[in-house]
């Protein structure tokens, strides 16, 4: 990688950072197929663990015994490790991490807020590795004291809930107060280049979605993923929000009826607040509400204009008939082209 001892120092570090991200993993490949859910299940896990990344089941959407299911038939696909993401706004929490700790999954990661110190030490006891993701500093400080053994640092580029921090900037605020802890990168990551770069920034591997979403493996509905490959970066926006009174949380999807229709139902719903006909509650209800079961119908029944097109600004880099085990090796060789060791699994 260039010439000079500097550049040469430069490339060990890089190496010496993959690798730490894949001994933590436990596969040779530290890219991670973040959870979404209706896509990440034992299908696609499987096929990306057996590729030589990190593939993590969506608990989001399944009740307890589905996820016990979804467990053994992954490790009845695959021997290669992989995770579990468990949404601590899940309303059966507790019995999914406790689902977790029965099957003695190696790795869970918690998302969607501060999670309990109890179901981390829980969680720890059992063996398992936790991650868990954090949007500011001051929440990735608080997990790294309560004993998290990794963090995922993802950007507003993500698809699905998203912060209001790119990526770069978020990476740079969050990774020099890590420490010895190591953390994952996502949002808008795509390309092994920009794997590298995040190596750069002390990143010890990178999580993508959007790209494995489209993927042969996935079981997403052919027109979801076809909207996906059709799809320009510029067209994953922001949900809009056109009032602060409202406080949904924003997601970033692929523009569609569904998005202009959110937009005016907020205009409607203001105007009648306005006008003394419905309480605040029950604006916020409504808004709330709007988005359930969007995201089943786009990824399951393939309604690509009524349901919920999430996906990250990444996605403008998505091709078509694309395999998983293909996405891994093609990260990795563009990994090893720039950094200069085969890390190929």
């Amino acid at each position: 990688m260039g010439n000079g001892n500097g550049s040469g120092d430069l490339a060990a570090r890089l190496r010496a950072r993959w690798a730490r991200g894949a001994a933590f993993l436990g596969c040779p490949v530290p890219i991670v197929c973040g959870a979404m859910s209706w896509v990440s299940t034992h299908g696609l896990v499987a096929a990306v663990s057996e590729a030589g990344g990190f593939g993590v089941l969506a608990a989001s959407a399944m009740p307890p015994e589905e996820l016990v299911a979804e467990i053994a038939a992954t490790r009845a696909a695959t021997a290669r490790p992989f995770g579990v993401n468990v949404v601590t706004l899940h309303p059966r929490f507790d019995e999914v991490v406790a689902v977790c700790v029965e099957a003695r999954v190696e790795h869970v990661i918690l998302a969607g807020g501060l999670p309990p110190a109890a179901a981390i030490r829980a969680l720890k006891d059992a063996g398992a590795k936790v991650t868990c993701f954090a949007p500011v500093v001051p929440v990735a400080k608080r997990l790294i004291r309560a004993g998290v053994d990794a963090l995922v640092v993802e950007g507003s580029e993500a698809g699905g809930h998203v912060g209001p921090t790119s990526t770069l900037v978020l990476a740079q605020e969050i990774l020099p107060h890590a420490g010895e802890v190591p953390v994952f990168v996502a949002g808008g990551i795509a390309t092994g280049a920009a794997v590298v770069a995040c190596l750069e920034l002390g990143a010890v591997g990178c999580q993508l979605g959007t790209r494995f979403a489209a993927c042969a493996e996935s079981p997403a509905h052919p027109d979801f993923k076809a909207a996906l490959v059709r799809a320009q970066s510029r067209d994953a926006v922001i949900s809009p929000r056109i009032d602060p009174r409202l406080k949904t949380i924003p997601v970033r999807a692929l523009h569609n009826r569904a998005m202009d229709a959110f937009t005016a139902m907020q205009r409607e719903l203001l105007d009648a607040l306005d006008r003394g006909e419905v309480s605040a509650e029950a604006v916020q209800e409504r808004a709330e509400h709007f988005w359930a079961g969007r995201l089943r119908r786009a990824v399951v029944n393939g309604d690509v204009e009524e349901g919920s097109l999430m996906a990250g600004q990444g996605v403008g880099l998505v091709k078509g008939g694309e395999t998983a085990a293909g996405i891994v090796h093609s990260l990795a060789r563009e990994v090893e082209e720039i950094v200069g060791e085969s890390h190929g699994g």
